[in-house]
């Protein structure tokens, strides 16, 4: 989702002083970002007990209705939280819904990292993922950059697969439609499609001020490349097992 204007404050149109800080401080409040959902994992895992962890996933994914209110609850929480970040109007604001996206990514990453923890068992997991994640993330960054490509065009492209995925995910909650390898690859592509799409505005698109919104939105694909990777090689371990 992009929230920039055609001003004069856009980063394209601005000194290049005022360019390269803006694209620090989006890069670098990213890095804040990973750095704080990478803690809070950390202390999730360490600090709480395997039996209660379970008994929470148990809880929480019980039923399809509690899998159908978590699914709203992620896309609202991801609407508030990206509207509070690119509030122009209060800094304060932004942080909270930067925060706010952190910590809810935190807690909808516990089944998968409970089950990569303690029912594949492979300590490398997680850092494999991790490290082709940040791979990927760094190759796509650079060719946004390099290319000189305007990608806003992947908006509508990204929308209608985005819209065409929910659609699917809600119906594999309630009938029994196999989300395997292939959709866990699918996802992959459209992360990927969304880290251009990001850094693309970053560039082109987003004013001076909006880094805070910015390093969101790159958040968020991150996020969702380094869930299907993840999940990718959970797959195959299974299969090797």
């Amino acid at each position: 989702m992009s929230y920039y204007e055609l001003d004069a404050r856009i980063a394209a149109r601005a000194e290049p002083s005022e360019r390269a800080a803006f694209i620090y401080r989006t890069y670098a409040h990213l890095a804040g970002a990973v750095l704080a959902f990478v803690l809070l994992e950390a202390a999730l895992f360490t600090l709480v007990p395997q039996q209660e962890l379970q008994q929470f996933l148990m809880t929480a994914f019980r039923s399809p209705i509690s899998l159908l209110i978590l699914f709203a609850a992620f896309i609202g929480v991801g609407f508030v939280a990206r509207m509070w970040a690119h509030a122009s109007t209060s800094p304060a604001m932004q942080y909270l819904g930067l925060a706010l996206y952190v910590v809810f990514q935190a807690i909808i990453f516990v089944p998968i990292l409970f089950v990569a923890v303690y029912y594949v068992r492979d300590p490398n997991l997680i850092p494999q993922a991790g490290i082709l994640t940040l791979s990927v993330f760094a190759g796509l960054t650079i060719i946004a950059f390099t290319s000189g490509k305007d990608f806003s065009f992947l908006r509508s492209i990204l929308s209608l697969a985005s819209a065409i995925v929910i659609g699917v995910m809600i119906a594999a909650i309630f009938f029994p439609i196999g989300l395997g390898l292939g959709f866990s690859v699918l996802m992959v592509v459209i992360a990927g499609g969304y880290i251009l799409y990001d850094t693309s505005n970053v560039i082109h698109h987003y004013r001076t001020d909006q880094h805070v919104g910015a390093a969101l939105e790159l958040f968020a694909s991150l996020a969702l490349l380094f869930y299907y990777i993840l999940r990718i090689l959970i797959l195959m371990s299974n299969n090797r097992n």
